[in-house]
């Protein structure tokens, strides 16, 4: 089993924590036992969602649609052509996305930026 990520974790603190309050406010237990048995059953609540959760994250994982990435290496077209597994130097600065310039705006007070 994977660890957890922070959706399950998030889900199962969020069902202990509503359901003791929930179950503490609508049965008014007598102080001793009955808080500790309304504690254990959110608890027991908690891991089960969180478990839910992770087990959901881990089925529908691999059924989305494919990453629009690269394919790796030998693996394309030109993978039964010798000296075409990879691009060369043109064909790899072709795929590479142009840089951003971000002009920065001017300070408080001080003179706008030129043009």
């Amino acid at each position: 089993m994977s660890r957890p990520t922070a959706a399950p974790l998030a889900y199962g603190s969020a069902t202990v924590v509503s359901t003791t309050v929930a179950l503490i406010l609508l049965l008014r237990p007598a102080p001793g036992p009955g808080v500790a048995l309304i504690g254990t059953a959110a608890l027991l609540l908690g891991v089960l969602v969180a478990l839910a959760v992770q087990a959901r994250r881990a089925r529908t994982a691999g059924t989305g649609p494919a990453p629009a990435g690269p394919e790796p290496a030998g693996t394309g077209p030109a993978a039964g052509r010798p000296g075409r597994g990879r691009p060369g130097p043109a064909e790899a600065a072709a795929h590479r996305p142009a840089p951003v310039r971000r002009r920065d705006p001017a300070p408080l007070g001080g003179p706008s930026p030129r043009r």
